[in-house]
């Protein structure tokens, strides 16, 4: 009994000399073949390592810090297996790690992703509904549910969106975007989970990691899709690594502490002083988001490795990522690079916060602006926020002056020539970082309309944000994140409403679900919308006309932005109405002549299916 009772002792001192390793697994046949794993424990890079099964070792790194030993091996001709990891000193093995090779579900040319045809369902995680109310707390995460709090934690996770795919789905979305799901655990605004501090495991708070796989599952059952929010910037504070660093140079550090400055044009302005550029890429975004350093080969692989993992794991169908141009220049065109390299079709979205095409267009992958300073970020979409900006002030102006209202659509499509590929552009009028279009405006349902309008019929891929389709409002700059990021009426059981159904909403919020609904649903397939070529006519009296078209379809768009009701003669779109006739309005069902003139109520739109 003695020699048991010591033997196990034994054998729990051997585990317990790694504490962390990553990534956790990997998969055979995959192109990124060569897989540094990260081993962690106390001491450990004293250990000379090994593997069985004839597998070599390429490369062992060790740091300045003792706890970590950086091992890459190559799987390329390893099947699905399971291999064993010896730590030996003076010859003799203290310990070893048995580490799995998976088959692969997906071979990676097959795998599908997100285009111009999809239309993205951006949720707040935190916010949208709360499935599991026995994980609302976690006693190993420091904060609490506390949903009287608007920067709290409300409960909303993975379990509450599985239950209302069906909802998105009617509404006509056919992808989802949640904010991130991984680990936060900072002591107060966690729910936002931009600065991780596990980013291989879903923060129990929103469910298991099992419980994001299954909502992938969910999703492709329904013909949809699932794009992860992922962040290669920035962790939190609260990340494990952040008390015993692998290297000095993991994170950026600087005497003091440096926040950046935000001025993204910096890095690719050819004026920029040095520090300029510096401080805006490796400075901190806030205090409680230590900058990562993707300069560092290791964590540039490090992070490479986890998205693939990802990708892999969960069967996921794109990634959007957050704070794009803050990341080291070179070290995110490698990453992205790496990752659809990997994956060939996987469309991934970057957020570059900037206010020209040409400032975004610079991103874009192939970008004619980035080579004239042979730059390719190999991203293959951008989001489109100078055509947020215009979302967000055209529709108060109700008279078309030289640089006001419908002209600002016009002249922001006429920067296209920029865009290596202007299709596979995000577009949105809101999203969970701005002010909520329907308090921008008042909650005018015509303005609602115009705005999904064109959201729906311009080229690139449309992204609703939860709740706009009942009207949700709110305000950032009085009111803060939170207002901006409100609980989706009856996702928890106490709501006194239930916007997920039609008997729970409200006649004015039935009456944006309605329009959306029918909007995005006759989206869905219309190829003629998704890559159609556009043709557009300069507004006048502040009506906005615009074909897309192919081969076999036509439609014509019209957006009175006019307070007054407008009737134009229609010979000058001669050159795109061509032989029709008449056009069939897909909100109203009604067929409208277009032979000779057509006339519009003020502040409305018409979508003629021409025939």
């Amino acid at each position: 009994m003695k020699k048991i009772l010591l033997l196990l002792l034994m054998s729990n001192t051997i585990f317990s000399q790694i504490e962390r390793v990553e990534p956790p697994f990997w998969w055979s046949n995959m192109n990124l073949s060569s897989v540094q794993i990260m081993f962690y424990g106390k001491n450990i890079n004293q250990y000379d390592v090994s593997v069985n099964k004839d597998v070599i070792i390429e490369n062992i790194q060790k740091t300045e810090n003792p706890n970590y030993i950086f091992v890459t091996i190559n799987t390329k001709n390893i099947p699905a297996t399971e291999l064993l990891f010896s730590f030996k000193t003076k010859n003799k093995i203290a310990f070893t790690h048995k580490y799995t090779i998976n088959l692969r579900k997906v071979n990676s040319k097959f795998r599908k992703s997100f285009d111009s045809s999809d239309v993205i369902y951006l949720i707040m995680s935190d916010r949208f509904a709360n499935g599991n109310p026995d994980n609302d707390s976690d006693k190993i995460l420091t904060e609490k549910l506390d949903r009287t709090n608007p920067n709290g934690r409300h409960g909303g996770d993975i379990e509450g969106i599985i239950k209302h795919l069906d909802y998105i789905k009617e509404l006509g979305a056919t992808a989802v975007w949640p904010t991130p799901l991984c680990q936060d655990n900072d002591e107060k605004g966690s729910y936002h989970t931009y600065g991780q501090s596990d980013v291989y495991a879903i923060d129990s708070r929103f469910g298991t990691n099992d419980d994001y796989v299954r909502l992938s599952s969910e999703l492709h059952q329904l013909g949809m899709k699932n794009i992860m929010d992922y962040v290669t910037n920035h962790w939190g504070w609260k990340h494990w690594m952040m008390n015993d660093l692998p290297t000095n140079d993991w994170i950026h550090q600087f005497p003091q502490y440096t926040q950046t400055n935000h001025r993204r044009e910096s890095l690719n302005d050819i004026y920029a002083s040095k520090i300029d550029a510096q401080v805006c890429s490796d400075g901190w975004f806030v205090k409680t988001m230590p900058d990562l350093n993707q300069s560092n080969p290791l964590v540039l692989k490090y992070l490479t490795q986890n998205a693939i993992w990802w990708i892999e794991y969960a069967d996921l169908d794109g990634f959007r990522v957050d704070t794009y141009p803050y990341n080291d220049k070179d070290g995110i065109s490698k990453w992205t690079k790496a990752i659809t390299d990997e994956y060939p079709n996987f469309n991934i979205v970057g957020e570059a916060w900037l206010n020209s095409p040409a400032k975004i267009s610079y991103w874009q992958k192939d970008s004619k602006i980035g080579a004239l300073q042979s730059f390719n970020s190999y991203l293959p979409s951008v989001m489109d926020f100078p055509l947020f900006d215009a979302f967000s002030t055209v529709f108060n102006q109700d008279k078309q002056e030289w640089e006001k209202g419908m002209i600002n659509f016009y002249l922001n499509f006429t920067n296209d020539f920029l865009y290596a590929n202007p299709n596979n552009i995000l577009t949105f009028i809101e999203n969970h970082d701005t002010n909520r279009f329907n308090d921008i405006y008042k909650s005018d349902f015509k303005k609602y309309q115009m705005a999904m309008t064109l959201l729906a019929t311009v080229r690139g891929i449309p992204q609703l944000y939860y709740g706009s389709e009942i009207g949700m409002t709110g305000n950032k700059d009085k009111a803060g994140d939170g207002d901006i990021r409100r609980d989706f009426p009856g996702g928890w059981s106490a709501d006194s409403s239930n916007a997920f159904s039609k008997s729970g909403r409200t006649a004015e919020q039935q009456k944006y679900f309605d329009f959306t609904k029918k909007l995005f649903n006759w989206r869905k397939s219309k190829a003629v919308i998704h890559s159609g070529k556009l043709m557009h006519y300069i507004p006048e009296n502040n009506v906005y006309v615009y074909f897309r078209y192919n081969e076999t379809e036509s439609v014509m768009v019209i957006v009175n932005n006019s307070n007054e009701k407008q009737t134009f003669k229609t010979n000058r779109f001669q050159e795109s109405i061509l032989n029709y006739k008449s056009g069939k309005d897909i909100i109203s069902d009604k067929i409208i002549d277009i032979t000779n003139e057509v006339s519009m109520e003020p502040k409305s739109v018409l979508i003629l299916e021409l025939k």
